[in-house]
Order: C-alpha cells, then sequence, then structure tokens
C-alpha cells in the first residue's frame, strides 16, 4: 500500500494541473516548433511570480528562476514539452487537436507536474538556493537537452545537479524508480547505401544484385550481439527501414537501409559501430557492389550519480514510502536527451509508474492526472532534501 505524503497545498494544485496538462495535451507541438506551449508557459511562469525567464537557450521552451529566501546553491528540474507525430486515436474530450500530432509520451504530464511545483516553490521560498526550471524542447529525436547544453545553458547559470522525470506505462501505479549508474541507453542510427549495377529480373548475371546484398547484410548485422559483442553487455542492433526498386522485374540500381543501435557502455558503441562499417565492407566487396555507411551517435546513455540518485530516492520515499520506491530497476533501451545533461552535472533521472495503459507512443496514449500530485511533491521533496538547510 502506499504511504502517500502530499502537501495539502499540492493537493489543492490538483485541478489547476490537470486544466494546464488537458490544454497542452489538446495542442501538441513537436521538436523546436513548440510556439505556442512556450508562450502558454511563460503566460503561467509569470503569473506564479517567478524572478526570470530566459528564452535563448533553444528556439522554444524556456527556463524560469526562483530565488530562495537565503543564498545557496542552484538546482535544476527539467521537464520535456514537446508531442510526437502521431495521429491520436482516442476519445477524451481533452484529445488533440492538430491532425497527425499527439502528446504520445506524457511530457504534457510532465510539464503539468513542474508548472505545479513551481506554483508551489514561488510562494514557498523557505531554501537556501536558486531554483533553475528547466521546460526543454525537443526531446524527442532532435536533441532538445543537447542544443540547450550547446547554447550555454550551463555556462550562463551556475547549475550544480540536476533531475528529470519521466512517467512509466505498466509500471505499478505511484512507485518511483531509479538506480545510479546507466539507466537508459545511448541512441545512435545508421543509413546503409548499397550500389549496384541494376538489370532485367530474367537475367540477373547482367547486373550486381543489391537486393541479395541487402538480404546478406540484414542477416550478418544480427551476428554482432551474439558474436562480437561480451554477453554480459547489452545492445540492440535493429534494421528498420529497407527501401529498393519500383517494380516486378528489374533488379534495382540502389538499395537502402536503416536502423538503430541501443547500447549502455562507449566501448561497446565503438564495437558496434566498427563491426557494422566492417561487415559492409566484406559483403560490398563479396557481392560486387558499392556500399556506404552512414553512422550518427545521437543521443548518449543516460547515467545518474551516486549521490544525487541517494537524493532521488530519499524525496520519492518522502512522498510515497520506503516500499514504493524500487532501488534496483532494469534499465531500459529507450533512450533520452536528458542524458546531455547528465554528461555535464550529476543529477539523478527517475521514473513514476503510470499503472495499466497504453504505452509511450501509442495512439492511444493518455497520461495519468492521478499522478499530477505524485510528480509535484517529488519535486519539492527534492528542493527540500538539496536546498532545505
Amino acid at each position: 500500500m502506499i504511504n502517500l505524503n502530499i502537501k495539502p497545498e499540492i493537493a489543492a494544485l490538483e485541478h489547476e494541473m490537470i486544466e494546464w496538462r488537458h490544454h497542452l495535451h489538446a495542442h501538441p507541438e513537436t521538436a523546436f516548433e513548440e510556439f505556442n506551449t512556450t508562450q502558454y508557459l511563460e503566460k503561467k511562469l509569470t503569473e506564479f511570480g517567478v524572478d526570470k525567464i530566459y528564452k535563448h537557450f533553444a528556439p522554444t521552451g524556456l527556463v524560469a528562476i526562483i530565488h530562495g529566501h537565503k543564498p545557496g546553491p542552484w538546482l535544476g528540474l527539467r521537464a520535456d514539452i514537446d508531442a510526437l507525430d502521431v495521429q491520436e486515436k482516442n476519445s477524451i474530450h481533452h484529445c488533440s487537436t492538430i491532425p497527425g500530432k499527439m502528446h504520445a509520451c506524457g511530457h504534457d504530464g510532465h510539464t503539468a507536474m513542474l508548472l505545479g511545483a513551481t506554483k508551489y516553490l514561488a510562494q514557498h521560498r523557505d531554501f537556501a538556493g536558486t531554483l533553475a526550471l528547466i521546460f526543454q524542447p525537443a526531446e524527442e529525436n532532435e536533441g532538445g537537452g543537447r542544443v540547450m547544453v550547446e547554447n550555454g545553458l550551463f555556462d550562463e547559470l551556475p547549475i550544480e545537479s540536476i533531475y528529470g522525470m519521466h512517467n512509466w506505462p505498466n509500471m505499478p501505479f505511484g512507485e518511483f524508480a531509479i538506480k545510479s549508474g546507466p539507466l537508459m541507453a545511448a541512441y545512435d542510427i545508421f543509413e546503409i547505401t548499397i550500389n549496384g549495377v541494376g538489370a532485367h529480373a530474367a537475367a540477373p548475371h547482367f547486373g550486381h544484385d543489391t537486393i541479395v546484398a541487402a538480404g546478406q547484410l540484414i542477416t550478418a548485422l544480427q551476428s554482432i550481439m551474439s558474436r562480437n559483442v561480451d554477453p554480459l553487455d547489452a545492445g540492440v542492433v535493429s534494421i528498420t527501414q529497407v527501401h529498393s526498386g519500383d517494380t516486378w522485374n528489374v533488379l534495382p540500381q540502389e538499395a537502402i537501409l536503416r536502423g538503430t543501435v541501443r547500447t549502455f557502455r562507449p566501448e561497446v558503441q565503438d564495437n558496434i559501430e566498427q563491426r557494422i562499417k566492417a561487415i559492409a565492407s566484406g559483403i560490398g566487396s563479396a557481392m560486387n557492389v558499392q556500399i556506404e555507411v552512414m553512422y550518427q551517435r545521437r543521443y548518449p546513455a543516460t547515467i545518474n550519480s551516486v549521490k544525487e540518485t541517494e537524493i532521488a530516492i530519499n524525496a520519492a520515499r518522502a512522498v510515497v514510502g520506503h516500499d514504493q520506491v524500487n532501488t534496483q530497476p532494469n534499465p531500459q533501451m529507450g533512450s533520452e536527451d536528458f542524458a546531455f545533461m547528465l554528461q555535464q552535472k550529476p543529477g539523478g533521472y527517475i521514473w513514476l509508474g503510470a499503472g495499466k495503459g497504453a504505452g509511450l507512443h501509442n495512439p492511444a496514449f493518455d497520461f495519468n492526472d492521478k499522478l499530477l500530485s505524485y510528480g509535484a511533491s517529488y519535486w519539492v521533496e527534492i528542493v527540500k532534501s538539496v536546498l532545505g538547510k
């Protein structure tokens, strides 16, 4: 049973947090297009009485500042604000009003929880230090966290530690989960372009077949994890796209394979990249086709620091009790661009269980409003733990 400890002032904000969340859900905006979302947040934050708002760390998104009653260190709390290119399949009253876009990952809920905590903290400044409330754009695919770092977030603001949170469907409702070390995987992508010689399908000996070469590659790449990586190391190599050919009786001149790689350790990441390129080169020579590999490292692994993880564990326990905090969750192969911030500053990234329901990035997903008070309370406890003294 959850031993819930929600401050009365946070509980009183629940109706407003639901209202904010439903507005954001109905008006989703994707990476670096969150202009209306940013305007909405700026209006709310100004009403709350934050001390300053910065908007120049990314094309969209913002950072709000709250000074405590006493001087002290700087603490960063981050929520992602962007939606996905997904057509919503719900019939809820706050359903997306933008065709082809929806909040299918719960960033609307993350934003509402941090807004709720911000409103409370702007009114209760009995802490020693300064808060940076980071409403980050473009978490999905485009690396908004990286952009904010590159544009001077930590150079201009002397943030000493930083915390993030994500709702997690089909994890027990109200349970928190966090561990130090790698929690989410690095995210890489690759594109393999095969150029051969097209020919009539009835006379393949006059051509150099890109389709056969692509088939060899698809099979061979699956040997990387099983034969080239230590079995105790985790990783995934997945082909997600195959594009070639336009008709039944022509061997196409070109074939393109695209895919993704997920890892936790840089050594494994280096090994997989090298093996993809080596296998492609070998198959190209064997099949008499030209193969080019484009490999990009998109997001690093999300790695929690030890001290900040312990702070996060204690803050979560203060909200839901000792037994509702899982301190040894299995790391997940999904990725998170909060990792760019954790490369610069120590911090902790935590999951909050949403109970049974549609999974993340599913067109039937909708953030569980019952979590809003849990998340806002967690943020307040983090501030109390880090800046309370």
